[in-house]
């Protein structure tokens, strides 16, 4: 028997993973990012394969994970969780420059980024598991990292549809 409240221990920060394809640009928040080695460094990201920034990293091979400060407000998480790049321009009211690999890299309300590129990817079913090596990195500024139980407990937050740790309110 699975009792998957067993699963809400485990502990997650919440990140936006950006790429580009081209001259377009988008992000989305992704909360299974982790550090898979330390020599070399390399990460690993779990994004479903609905969203359009899982098309650009399977197009170009590149990403930029950019980690969440704490006091980030709902309608900055909102801008990057619960809308698609494919009709919203997500960048259109935040600050942003494009690392030295042409990645789009948020500045308001991050504390750090990674520039990563993929050097395999495994199918998972729902979603791609994209593991690479870290290229070039850069401290915002200094702050606490929003967690997962933090957005859920404090902040209310829910999960989309199509996030690794969705599941279904089955309770009418």
């Amino acid at each position: 028997m699975i009792d998957t409240r067993a699963l809400t221990d485990m502990t997650y920060g919440l990140f936006i993973v950006g790429a580009r394809e081209g001259e377009k640009f988008n992000a989305m928040i992704a909360n299974s990012v982790f550090q898979v080695t330390a020599e070399p460094p390399k990460i690993a990201i779990a994004l479903n394969k609905n969203s359009l920034t899982h098309d650009y990293i399977k197009a170009t091979g590149l990403f930029c994970v950019q980690a969440i400060a704490q006091e980030a407000d709902m309608l900055f998480i909102g801008n990057f969780g619960f809308r698609t790049g494919k009709n919203y321009d997500k960048f259109a009211k935040v600050s942003y420059k494009l690392s030295a690999q042409g990645l789009p890299v948020v500045l308001d309300n991050t504390l750090s980024w990674m520039s990563v590129k993929v050097g395999q990817t495994i199918d998972l079913g729902t979603h791609t598991l994209f593991i690479g090596l870290v290229e070039d990195t850069e401290i915002i500024k200094e702050g606490k990292p929003l967690t997962y139980d933090y957005y859920q407990c404090v902040l209310r937050g829910k999960t989309p549809r199509g996030a690794t740790t969705f599941k279904e309110n089955k309770e009418k």
